[in-house]
């Protein structure tokens, strides 16, 4: 049996106009059209739904079959109405802050994955400090943030970044499944400033430690160089994963340590209405496994 939405349109509007003329005025079809579709549902049917008089009237199978065809024209309208919202919604383009551990780690998949889960959005990056994408926010520089550890607000929750070791794949260590913290102290400990110093601090003070980090190197790619070429160790994010030499590798760490990744809008005006779409999108791409 293949019932369509044709079908029960012509039947209901019979129905409704009480005649297959007025109906196809309505619809604005021929009424051959209309006698037509109602007859192929007849026929799907076996049976008659309507008595051809004047006006025309349900049988009491049609009387049954009505309230049914109207709720799938209803449904039919409602997919229709959402579908051209999302149209209408998933366009045009974001500017998106991010802070630069976030744009080096996460964004470059993203884009990707946007490119095809959201193709009628384009995204386009601007790369700053935690400051800088705070004040572009504001000032209407940008569109939308990905934020580390967002106070209470509209953010829009993306993932859990946990803090991972990282290690040359040839350290003592480096099979291990899980490293403490406590066991990297007869390395030299390396740091960049601006790579959550505060976080990987309060790791060390939670495990009864000094921190006491022997380089500071801002830029995150210098760090792992020098982690790359065995002068320490260091602690990132595993949002950072993506960025290793296949010669290094990134372990669970104890005490665990994590924060919150969010994509928020601006909180003095409107959010553009491809935001939480994106924000979804990106959601589900970083539960993946390899995140």
């Amino acid at each position: 049996m293949t019932v369509n939405l044709p079908q029960l349109r012509a039947f209901v509007a019979v129905v409704e106009a009480g005649g297959f003329s007025a109906a196809a005025d309505e619809l604005g079809m021929s009424q051959s059209a209309v006698s037509h579709a109602v007859a192929s549902l007849e026929r799907e049917l076996t049976a008659p739904l309507l008595v051809r008089s004047a006006p025309a009237r349900t049988t009491a199978l049609g009387e049954r079959v009505l309230p049914h065809a109207r709720t799938a024209l209803s449904a039919s309208r409602s997919v229709e109405r959402i579908a051209a919202e999302a149209a209408e919604t998933l366009s045009g383009t974001v500017r998106l802050a991010c802070t630069p551990t976030v744009c080096q780690g996460l964004i470059p998949g993203l884009l990707r994955h946007w490119a095809e889960d959201q193709p009628g959005v384009t995204v386009r990056v601007f790369e700053g400090s935690s400051s800088e994408v705070s004040a572009w926010l504001a000032d209407g520089v940008a569109d939308a943030a990905i934020v580390i550890d967002p106070p209470p607000g509209p953010g829009i929750h993306l993932a859990e970044d946990h803090y991972r070791a990282v290690l040359p794949r040839d350290h003592p260590l480096a099979d291990e499944p899980r490293v403490h913290i406590g066991d990297l102290a007869d390395d030299s400990f390396l740091i960049s400033p601006d790579n959550c110093e505060a976080r990987i601090r309060t790791i060390h003070t939670r495990a009864g430690l000094p921190f006491a980090p022997a380089h500071r190197v801002r830029d995150l790619t210098t760090l792992i160089g020098m982690v790359q070429a065995g002068i320490g160790v260091t602690v990132l994010s595993e949002a950072s994963r993506s960025l290793l030499p296949p010669d290094l590798t990134l372990l669970p760490l104890n005490p665990d340590t994590s924060r919150t990744l969010a994509l928020t809008g601006p909180q003095n005006r409107p959010w553009h209405p491809a935001i939480p779409s994106l924000a979804q999108s990106a959601a589900g791409h970083l539960a993946r496994p390899q995140f």
